[in-house]
């Protein structure tokens, strides 16, 4: 398996180690990534074993006080759907358009490819001044929207050659810099497009005065000298050990590369913790990202 195949499969295994899936369907969901059974439970046991001692999703190990609504919804703008010509053929996003905009953002999304939360996010994002667009990385695919099981979309994205990915962002970075001239531009990745911030960054964008990636997965030795003017707020959850262990070499790859960062790890969340429409969401650690987010965009692209 390919790095992030394995990513995506471990997490399919974990959800069910803390009692989101069922093994029935963990299992199928790793078959539908080409896993035999015998891999596929050995993988699980795996996870059991990273996971012995961490408390399940389903009980957390503080049961925050729920904010009356996710951070960033009361000032949320629409989004509406678009397409632009890519390197491989037609993309397809969700775009909003800040009402007075002080930068613009791409926003990555998870394994689960550009569904309503996602969109909700590019929303956010304007609603505080950032022209914000979602891209579906399964555009070519016929987009997220085909997969009528969304446990199929994230078997699709999961063996795409990452370089493809980095192609499909670069064209979604020059159709950011077509509808905001002129802006800054940052990127956002969560989970799975947190990982893809990090390789973003890897394989060297200058155009980039920000990058923010939440939970993402870590590529081998990677080198950021590419990404030369970049300032970098990195997010991870206390109780994630599978991704909050790469910490440390993102923390040095960083300062190799002179990079200006600030990586957060946040007390007893989980991995997700961001995705209000998830079960590993904790609304005291949205807030506080939500809130160092905002503070970061407007040094760096404000």
């Amino acid at each position: 398996m390919t790095p992030l195949e394995r990513y995506v499969a471990e997490e399919i295994a974990t959800d069910h180690v803390d009692g989101l899936l069922t093994r029935r369907e963990a299992l199928r969901r790793l078959g539908l990534l080409g896993m035999g059974a015998a891999a596929a439970g050995a993988l699980i046991a795996s996870c059991a074993n990273t996971r012995s001692g961490t408390p399940p999703a389903s009980s957390p190990v503080s049961s925050p006080a729920p904010l009356t609504e996710p951070p960033g919804m009361a000032t949320a703008r629409p989004t509406e759907p678009i397409t632009w010509a890519g390197p491989r053929g037609p993309l397809m996003g969700g775009w909003a358009a800040a009402e007075d905009p002080r930068g613009a953002v791409l926003v990555i999304h998870e394994n689960k490819g550009l569904n309503d939360w996602v969109r909700s996010v590019a929303g956010r994002l304007a609603g505080i001044g950032y022209s914000a667009l979602a891209i579906d990385l399964l555009s070519e695919e016929g987009g997220t929207a085909t997969f009528a099981d969304p446990a199929a979309a994230t078997a699709a994205l999961a063996p795409i050659d990452p370089q493809r990915f980095i192609a499909d962002l670069r064209s979604a970075l020059d159709e950011l810099q077509t509808r905001a001239p002129g802006q800054k531009l940052a990127v956002v990745g969560f989970c799975f497009g947190g990982g893809l911030v990090w390789r973003l960054l890897a394989a060297g964008e200058p155009r980039l005065a920000a990058a923010v990636p939440f939970y993402g997965p870590l590529p081998d030795d990677p080198d950021f000298a590419g990404s030369k003017n970049v300032a970098v707020l990195g997010f991870y959850g206390s109780r994630d050990d599978r991704v909050t262990s790469t910490k440390p070499a993102a923390q040095a790859a960083l300062d190799k590369a002179g990079l200006v960062n600030e990586l957060v790890t946040e007390p007893d969340a989980d991995h997700a913790f961001f995705n209000d429409s998830g079960p590993r969401y904790d609304a005291v650690a949205a807030a506080d990202a939500w809130r160092r987010l905002q503070d970061w965009l407007t040094r760096y692209l404000a």
